[in-house]
């Protein structure tokens, strides 16, 4: 058995439940959560010697805290956290209304700043430990209509990656911000969520909202389970970088975002760059 304990939110499905199979299949030991036990045991199986299924709103901080502790009580330590449990929220800027757009903040940030903070003292008191946060490549380029919330907030992890990864680098700790593209599980279904009022006038919206979930939903190219093997992976040879793409679209849309930031940056940088106080 592999002494090595992940602990895994949003572990009943999509990419959360390929990794916990595979990390299971492998002989790691996995803290499993999600909001209800009866789908981790489903999928997974009951408690055994390498697995301790969860059941976790990762909104709820005392909660949170009680699953670190308890995972530490039954396998002896915590070593990698992978924050995945999140949703996506489609829709129009002007037409979410301030409760729809929140909520997809408290499940997709605040949600993993709960388990961050809560982790953190046990990888800091051990002097070892790996951080991975499921963002997307929404998270890293924004252009698509109807998901500027859900972008919104995948930005923001990307955000507080980069900062945590200086954080807690002093401590022997890693962070890696995972950045997927399309896989083929049922995000674009089950953990989609729609306006609950739409606005008529956003037609491109609506094209985009209908495209992901008609079309792209169970034709996304990527397979979850290559994509859990390449997180597995990297870590077990040291090569976890900082930002971790994947798909050979999430690669194909992060270089034309990174072109096209170049473009920006060399069209106005003579006047741009002439902000300072004068000598």
């Amino acid at each position: 058995m592999n002494t090595q304990v992940w602990f895994v939110t949003g572990a009943s499905r999509g990419l959360g439940l390929s990794l916990a199979k595979t990390l299971i299949s492998r002989g790691f030991r996995v803290a499993a959560t999600s909001r209800r036990r009866a789908d981790l045991v489903a999928a997974l199986g009951e408690t055994s010697a390498n697995l301790l299924p969860i059941a976790l709103d990762i909104r709820d901080e005392s909660a949170v805290s009680q699953a670190v502790a308890a995972t530490v009580a039954h396998f002896g330590r915590i070593d990698v956290i992978v924050n995945n449990a999140g949703y996506g929220q489609v829709g129009a800027i002007e037409e979410l209304t301030d409760a729809e757009s929140r909520a997809n903040f408290d499940i997709n940030v605040f949600g993993s700043l709960n388990v961050i903070r809560q982790a953190l003292p046990f990888l800091r008191a051990q002097g070892s430990g790996h951080i991975f946060n499921i963002a997307s490549i929404g998270g890293f380029t924004g252009g698509f209509p109807a998901f500027g919330i859900y972008c919104a907030t995948k930005f923001a992890v990307h955000g507080l990656s980069e900062s945590l990864a200086q954080e807690v680098k002093p401590f022997g700790v890693g962070v890696t911000v995972v950045s997927p593209g399309y896989f083929r599980t049922d995000f674009l279904g089950g953990s989609l969520g729609v306006p609950a009022t739409e606005m008529p006038e956003y037609k491109n919206v609506r094209e985009m909202q209908a495209l992901h979930q008609q079309d792209y939903n169970g034709q996304q190219p990527g397979d979850p389970d290559k994509a859990a093997d390449v997180m597995i992976r990297v870590l077990e040879n040291g090569t976890a970088p900082l930002h971790l793409f994947l798909g050979a679209d999430a690669y194909q849309l992060a270089e034309q975002k990174i072109a096209a930031v170049g473009l920006d940056l060399a069209a106005v940088k003579a006047l741009a760059t002439a902000t300072g106080f004068e000598n």
